[in-house]
């Protein structure tokens, strides 16, 4: 017997004494203890063995005290392995520091405390420690520490363990080897790990799960399916664990085939019924497009896991399919299901895509009473779901009171900031961010870079782009792509062209940008000329490539070509036409004026005409001044009821032109009761460092009195180079009135405060929320003769680039 050395003070292991302990002795496992039957047959060391939590084990420890069982190397043991299981390994320590002569199974337990439920740092010391005790250790020390080692990935000191290993004479021990090969996939070692691998003496069936774990969890898919097919070669046969590995490699190449090849072994090898399996099963299904399939084996299961809830509700979000994503979410809330962190981000994300705001702060409620809050990711995908759902202000006030933001946490509000228009929060954040050391990385540039390309400011593109240079991003495609874009809203469509032709490899959305750059500046031909060269290469044209094309063509006037490119997207590509497709259709054949032929192509529509298609009928008329077909289109919009006074606007601009103020002064009524209003005229102008706005009429701006002053001149100078205002659209007002309200419209604003403020020569760069009115463009071509200055101005809808009297439209927009 060895000699109680524990006296309890408390029923807690926190009061045990703490006397200094003589230098150790301790008995090896080779050698036997004698447990005396009245100490293993005690009712204490039966309920040891049936505790089940920290609350009954501290509800025991009375009872081993009472009866002076504390001394005893069984109940020693057994109370260092219940506090270490339950995590609390200073508790467990406490009952070990004291015991004089310490089993070296003792060390063995804490030791797997300490990996288990500390950190490596505290893992490591108490095996140095084990060492300076001359404990010899065993082989599940080194895998205990390799485990550690990999969660952590520690690559360094994964090394030095595994030096230990071997100098303990455990090379050739298949267990700690297998430890050895997930510690290095674990750390991204994957060549390393499949060397230890090879180097196996046997393979059993553990290796091989474990290799094809670290080659699919590296996203080496094809290799780690490869590796299947060889572990059956040599004999070996998959069990539930294999599956459950390698359903996500199936994934990850997006094979059906092989995917319904393992679900089908999985069925005659009896796995299917595992709730494990069928849920990786789903996960697979839904990741490859079979979202249907995935359902199938969901309502089969009948034991569900929340893993397996939660597989559903991401398979249906990734699927784009946000409506059933919400019922399963409230179907799983009905069965009484507790969701995780990663339920409610699938289900805020299903939110986001809905724009569903009511049901997004339900589950913001339910965020905050099952105290999920604490997890960032959780947090962060709030601020996603507030800013998609028109909330940027929520979005804002959750960032702001985040303790920990991380990256991705500056990602989201950027993003949130430039998808709602709110461009300057977006660019003072991610200045603030910089500021604040937080690196960007590829996301933040990609959410920043839009930002930037709405101000359409040459000079602050030009320091994204350098910052992009310096930061090594220049090589990521989708960083290049959005430069392109930016480039192209800048107007710098050379300079775009030039980032394209450098880009090794090009993504569809790069050709995209290209093709849709050339479209809004009216280059058609260029446009058309890129298209044909992306389809003779490998990247396949998408529904959003047909959509530029389109656009391109309309903006050009290429009627004939934009057809071909139509019938081809069906015929050729097998791209079925959405509503934008047939409405920049009805908007190619109405900018040409063909106005009767865009009218018999809505009648002949296979789908219902929508919202966009009548409004681009509208807008062709409102330009060719047709008074019957822009009737016929606004009665069938008006129908469709949209929250927009800009359609009711153009119908009365077409009534005005054709000088029938009645029809007018009718449709001003009907604003007026449906409380529709006109979308107020806006342009902007870069100075400094300065965005300065500028609405129609206002005279709000510091120097308003000047601007209005200059325009009156520079009026009369362009009227003498043979400019006729065109005030036909304006009613009941003398004509030197009608004259000034022409005058007062806010890109005319902008460019007599841009020529004010800067020297001659310089481009002049104006951006506008609306469509550039006929007297404005005329007004401006004429500005730009009599100036020698060149003008850019980037309208709703495109670019028109003002030199020397001249538009680069061609006056067809």
């Amino acid at each position: 017997m060895l000699t109680p050395t524990i006296s309890f003070t408390n029923t807690s292991a926190a009061h045990i004494s703490q006397k200094p302990s003589p230098p150790p002795t301790h008995h090896t496992l080779s050698q036997r203890i004698h447990i005396p039957s009245h100490v293993y047959e005690h009712p204490a060391a039966i309920l040891l063995e049936l505790c089940t939590s920290m609350r009954e084990l501290r509800q025991i420890i009375p009872l081993v005290i009472k009866n002076g069982l504390s001394g005893e190397p069984l109940f020693q043991t057994k109370l260092v392995s219940l506090f270490c299981n339950y995590g609390s390994v200073a508790d467990a320590a406490r009952v070990f520091e004291p015991i004089e002569d310490k089993l070296d199974a003792l060390y063995h337990t804490l030791l797997k405390g300490y990996a288990k439920n500390s950190s490596l740092d505290d893992a490591l010391s108490f095996f140095c420690r084990m060492k300076r005790d001359d404990v010899k250790p065993i082989v599940y020390n080194f895998t205990y520490l390799l485990k550690v080692c990999g969660d952590n990935a520690d690559l360094r000191r994964g090394k030095e363990i595994h030096g230990q290993l071997v100098a303990s004479g455990f090379a050739s021990n298949v267990f700690a080897m297998t430890g050895v090969v997930n510690m290095y996939a674990k750390c991204r070692q994957i060549g390393e790990a499949y060397k230890m691998f090879d180097r196996l003496p046997h393979r059993d069936l553990v290796s091989w799960n474990t290799i094809i774990s670290g080659y699919a969890q590296n996203c080496w898919a094809a290799p780690a399916l490869e590796l299947v097919l060889h572990m059956q070669e040599e004999g070996q046969r998959p069990d539930s664990i294999t599956l459950v590995t390698v359903l996500p490699a199936v994934a990850d190449v997006g094979s059906l085939r092989i995917g319904k090849s393992i679900h089908g072994y999985a069925v005659r090898a009896g796995f299917d019924c595992l709730v494990n399996v069928s849920t990786a099963l789903l996960d697979m299904y839904s990741k490859c497009k079979s979202v249907k399939i995935a359902r199938v084996i969901f309502d089969r299961i009948e034991q569900r896991t929340v893993v397996t809830w939660n597989s559903m509700i991401d398979g249906y979000v990734e699927n784009e399919n946000p409506k059933d994503a919400i019922a399963i979410f409230e179907k799983m809330l009905d069965e009484g299901v507790e969701p995780t962190n990663v339920t409610v981000m699938g289900a805020l994300h299903a939110c986001a895509d809905l724009g569903d705001l009511e049901r997004g702060m339900f589950v913001h409620n339910l965020v905050t009473r099952l105290k999920l809050d604490s997890y960032v990711s959780v947090m962060n995908s709030l601020i996603s779901m507030y800013s998609k759902c028109k909330r940027v202000d929520l979005a804002a006030e959750i960032f702001n009171n985040s303790r920990e933001k991380t990256l991705v946490s500056w990602n989201a509000m950027i993003l949130g900031f430039a998808q709602n228009g709110r461009v300057s929060e977006a660019l003072n954040h991610f200045c603030r961010m910089h500021s604040q050391n937080v690196k960007p990385d590829t996301f933040t540039m990609v959410s920043v870079i839009p930002a930037l390309a709405e101000l359409s400011v040459t000079r602050q593109a030009k320091w994204i782009h350098g910052l992009v240079v310096r930061s090594c991003m220049d090589k990521n495609i989708y960083v290049m792509t959005a430069l392109v874009d930016m480039y192209a809203k800048c107007g710098a469509i050379d300079t775009a062209r030039k980032l394209f032709d450098m880009m090794k490899d090009r993504h569809v959305i790069t050709w995209n940008a290209m093709i849709d750059g050339y479209g809004t500046h009216g280059h058609g031909r260029s446009a058309v000329e890129l298209f044909e060269a992306m389809q003779k290469g490998t990247v396949r044209p998408n529904d959003i490539t047909f959509l530029c094309i389109l656009s391109a063509c309309s903006h050009s006037g290429l009627v004939d070509e934009g057809l071909r490119y139509f019938d081809s997207m069906k015929q050729d590509y097998g791209i079925e036409p959405t509503m934008d497709h047939y409405g920049s259709v009805v908007d190619l054949f109405g900018r040409a004026g063909r106005l009767k032929e865009a009218w018999d192509f809505i009648q002949k529509m296979p789908i219902e005409p929508g919202i966009t298609i009548f409004g681009a009928m509208l807008g062709a008329c409102k330009i060719h001044k047709n008074v019957e077909l822009g009737e016929k289109a606004a009665n069938k919009l008006f129908e469709l009821n949209p929250q927009e006074g800009g359609y009711h606007v153009l119908l009365a601009n077409i009534y005005a032109t054709a000088s029938m103020w009645s029809k007018v002064a009718e449709v001003r009524k009907i604003m007026e009761k449906e409380g529709l209003q006109k979308t107020p005229g806006c342009s902007l102008v870069e100075l400094r460092n300065e965005v300065h706005s500028f609405y129609s009429g206002s005279t709000d701006h510091p120097q308003s009195k000047r601007i209005y002053a200059f325009l009156e001149t520079l009026v009369d100078e362009i009227k003498a180079a043979g400019y006729v205002p065109d005030t036909h659209s304006i009613h009941d007002v003398e004509d030197d009135v009608k004259e000034q309200l022409l005058n007062s419209h806010s890109e005319r604003l902008a460019i007599a405060f841009g020529l004010l403020n800067t020297s001659p020569g310089t481009t002049i760069h104006i951006r506008k929320n609306l469509r550039v009115c006929g007297d404005c463009h005329n007004a401006t071509k004429y500005i730009s003769l009599v100036t020698g200055r060149e003008i850019i101005v980037r309208d709703m809808q495109r670019f028109h680039h003002f030199k020397n009297g001249t538009c680069s439209c061609g006056d067809y927009w």
